[in-house]
């Protein structure tokens, strides 16, 4: 589900007085991993008109970065389609969302509208995402109760790197296309107890990974584990919630709209929760 809301702002400039690329973001200028990284999927891009210009990049999140709410599958999306503007290139989104992969692989969801699903595939060309249901189609809300802002010590690609130490993650990829076919048919037929129950089983399994990796990660704070036992609290009681956590403290809190401005409230007096983001389904990647 992409997220209204919360956004990312790109601008880029090719210049040929540039000595070398630069990456500002949030008014930081970045080196080491984050330059590099973005460089990377520069190249890319500039092979595709075959060029090497240097360039400038300005890219402000209006959300914390590195925190478990996806910045990355953000920033990628929005460079991409930034950059291949820049460059003049007019491409369809399926291109736009396979290029924006190579930067971050979630970054591919985040190029088209609403609900979104990403297509495994079998190669580079056959693997990208592409819309399940426009942003109108559930009135949801992602209620993300904020517990920590600070950029993440290990971030999502060291742990990437680190899933296949855990002897839990062949199950975890073996039961993958069962769990994505009812999350696809819970969304479709706006099943909110289907949905609840698998988000949560699929972010368990993700941290169950995570913990048992070598060196294990533990990205869970306790007042992340406050917030996802008062959501199974609250569910019992009739109210529909679920909860799921990306790579980070932060937890995902789902509901309905009906019930939003009650989670919220519930949220927010709840002690390590800084503060609660409330977004909707939002559309795709655009051009401002």
């Amino acid at each position: 589900m992409n997220l209204a809301g919360l956004e990312t702002r790109t601008r880029i400039t090719f210049d040929t007085n540039f000595p070398i690329d630069i990456f500002d973001l949030n008014g930081k200028r970045q080196s080491g991993a984050a330059l590099e990284r973005v460089i990377r999927h520069l190249n890319l891009l500039r092979g595709l008109r075959g060029i090497s210009t240097h360039a400038h990049i300005l890219s402000d999140n209006n959300f914390p970065t590195g925190a478990g709410i996806a910045s990355s599958a953000s920033g990628f999306a929005a460079l991409t389609l930034a950059a291949v503007t820049a460059l003049g290139l007019e491409l369809p989104e399926v291109d736009l969302s396979r290029l924006a992969r190579r930067g971050s692989g979630s970054a591919c969801r985040s190029i088209p509208t609403g609900f979104t699903e990403w297509q495994k595939g079998n190669n580079d060309f056959d693997s990208f995402a592409f819309s399940i249901a426009e942003p109108g189609h559930w009135e949801l809300v992602d209620c993300i109760a904020l517990i920590e802002e600070e950029h993440k010590e290990t971030g999502s690609s060291e742990g990437h790197l680190l899933a296949s130490t855990s002897p839990l993650q062949p199950a975890r990829v073996a039961d993958t296309i069962r769990r994505l076919e009812i999350c696809r048919s819970a969304i479709k037929n706006k099943d909110f107890s289907a949905l609840a129950d698998i988000i949560e089983l699929d972010s368990n399994i993700l941290h169950a990974v995570m913990m048992t990796s070598h060196p294990a990660l533990y990205y869970w704070e306790p007042a992340s584990l406050n917030v996802i036992k008062a959501v199974q609290s609250w569910r019992k009681t009739g109210l529909g919630v679920a909860c799921t956590l990306d790579a980070g403290p932060n937890v995902h809190v789902i509901c309905e709209q009906s019930n939003s401005e009650l989670i919220i409230h519930r949220l927010k007096s709840m002690p390590g929760v800084k503060e609660v983001l409330a977004c909707t389904p939002g559309g795709k990647a655009h051009l401002l």
